[in-house]
């Protein structure tokens, strides 16, 4: 299954390898990674696959993380993504 997850937050090095470190841990293949920096807010959007069936786990511990560095990360289902996406 797929999943979007966005992460905004102060920028500062590492964010994209740490969340992509977090993804690995998960077995997330990422697809497509978007990022910018704007002034100095950091704001990312990956496409991944996960092969595991542990979705609510992976969504948990990127929020944790998240949390523990001042990031808003956010990750959602790709089906429901897509319905709110949908007129």
């Amino acid at each position: 299954m797929r999943a979007v997850i966005s992460v905004v937050g102060k920028d500062r090095v590492g964010i994209l390898a740490n969340v992509s470190n977090k993804c690995k841990d998960y077995n997330a293949n990422i697809y497509d990674v978007s990022q910018t920096v704007l002034q100095d807010f950091f704001t990312m959007i990956m496409l991944v696959e996960l092969k595991s069936d542990n979705f609510l786990e992976f969504v948990d511990n990127l929020q944790d993380y998240g949390k523990e560095k001042n990031l808003k990360i956010h990750v959602m289902h790709e089906d429901i993504f897509n319905a709110m996406h949908t007129i």
